[in-house]
């Protein structure tokens, strides 16, 4: 396929094929910036689906990143399961008190309907609505929350983390209600046009839990879980550590890993030898005060580290760019991927 006529899912599928494509594919996973394009608050924007579609568009038209990112917001999920959402002027929405606030609750749990919730509707109608105007040529990418890590919206942190340890019997039966309504909910977004599925994992990252304790509950889920889900999927975890689990990972049939930046870019891709393509890591955190030439920098180090035979997809660790980062910085990451992630590779050694 000649390099010239690639379109952003060409170039998606070049790289996971572990070639090298026309240059280096970059996501800009911005959810909250298409309100501010838009001239709406946050709790308006996600009110329709056409403010989504159209915030997505101009964005993608703005920078040239190579995906649709229609990901409302964390909480969207205990949404759907009745839970509460809280909306901040300057930040993601928020799950409000746990849904679940006693183990013996867990019994009487019904995974919702996805044609029941209008929450979620919305979210299909708007990966629909990308589907409709760009065909297969720009890769939409849609979101679930793994069942291992949704419960810490859905009962909170420490209650959780004792029903793992101390109640397994409650745990397994919430994985079970989580697992029914994480495949119907994947499946229903690959339905509606989306290309690929980000399952976030944050709670399997040995920054959250031991690689043991992974390996006895949430990778058996994963494992499962992903065995159902009818298309690929990207395992992320939120900036938590991924190298002590690769190969754990691999094992639960993922097709990429999204890594921390704390990590060594060129050692997570080492250790995916291959198997397993890998998008990251620049850190969205910093990323609110950088000026041209540390954006220029970050950019052509992460490409130095992960660039060479294809596999790598540049993107922030933590899967959602903070409002506060400013458009000119977003404009500087945009600039550096064109001028130094071509294929060949320039020499972009530091």
């Amino acid at each position: 396929m000649p390099h010239t006529t690639m379109t952003a899912m060409d170039r998606l599928l070049c790289t996971l094929g572990f070639n090298e494509p026309d240059r280096v594919p970059f996501f800009l996973l911005l959810t909250l910036h298409g309100a501010r394009e838009l001239g709406l608050g946050i709790r308006e924007y996600f009110s329709k689906a056409e403010h989504v579609v159209e915030g997505q568009l101009r964005m993608q038209a703005k920078y040239g990143h190579d995906c649709f990112y229609p990901f409302f917001y964390a909480p969207i999920e205990v949404e759907a399961f009745g839970g509460e959402v809280v909306y901040a002027e300057n930040g993601p929405p928020n799950s409000g008190q746990p849904i679940i606030d006693r183990p013996d609750a867990i019994g009487s749990l019904e995974p919702p309907r996805i044609e029941d919730a209008s929450c979620l509707k919305k979210v299909l109608d708007a990966i629909d609505g990308l589907k409709s105007r760009v065909g297969d040529t720009v890769p939409i990418i849609g979101m679930v929350m793994s069942p291992f890590s949704l419960p810490v919206m859905q009962m909170g942190f420490e209650p959780y983390l004792i029903l793992m340890h101390e109640k397994p019997e409650d745990f397994w039966l919430l994985m079970q209600v989580n697992q029914k309504f994480c495949v119907d909910w994947a499946n229903a977004q690959f339905s509606a046009g989306a290309t690929a599925i980000c399952y976030f994992d944050p709670l399997a990252s040995t920054t959250m839990v031991t690689r043991k304790m992974y390996q006895q509950t949430g990778f058996k889920v994963a494992r499962q879980t992903l065995a159902a889900i009818k298309g690929p999927t990207a395992t992320h975890l939120a900036s938590g550590r991924s190298l002590p689990i690769i190969e754990d990972l691999v094992d639960t049939g993922t097709r990429l890993v999204c890594p921390s930046v704390d990590e060594d870019l060129a050692a997570v891709k080492a250790a995916c030898a291959g198997r397993l393509s890998v998008l990251g890591n620049l850190n969205g955190i910093e990323m609110r005060r950088w000026t041209a030439e540390e954006a220029e920098f970050r950019v052509r180090a992460a490409i130095d580290a992960a660039g060479p035979g294809g596999g790598f997809i540049l993107a922030d660790n933590h899967g959602e760019i903070p409002l506060q980062v400013p458009d000119a910085v977003l404009s500087n990451i945009s600039e550096a991927v064109h001028t130094w992630g071509g294929y060949p590779l320039k020499s972009t050694r530091l």
